[in-house]
């Protein structure tokens, strides 16, 4: 259903670092680039993309927008939300089983951006 996400940031070499890690974890990659958006996707699924926003105004992050990762394993949730951490992020809930079916792991990106790593069933 969803086609693609863009999050703002406002320092795009930085974040094409962060997000270009993260995604490389996953089994994403580039996609394709422009001088003021980079996305990111693997074959078949949704693409996620940082952008300076188009007005030129700063990004800010959303008050409760949260962007969601999923990862194939609570492994893999684990090192994902280590990796953000060393990269720049900050912590807004550790690794951890929220209820029976759903394992996931919470942090903002260097421009305060919220994201959730998870692993469900």
């Amino acid at each position: 259903m969803i086609g693609y996400v863009t999050i703002g940031t406002n320092d795009l070499e930085r974040a094409k670092k962060f997000y270009g890690a993260l995604a490389e974890e996953l089994g994403g990659k580039p996609t394709f680039g422009s001088e003021r958006m980079q996305g990111y996707g693997s074959k078949g699924g949704a693409m996620l993309a940082v952008c300076t926003p188009y007005d030129g105004k700063s990004a800010t992050g959303g008050n409760g927008t949260m962007i969601s990762l999923a990862a194939p394993s609570k492994e893999m949730v684990d090192k994902l939300h280590a990796k953000a951490l060393s990269l720049g992020a900050t912590d807004e809930g550790a690794p951890g089983a929220r209820s029976d079916s759903f394992y996931g792991a919470y942090f903002r990106d260097p421009d305060g951006n919220k994201l959730c790593v998870f692993k469900a069933g």
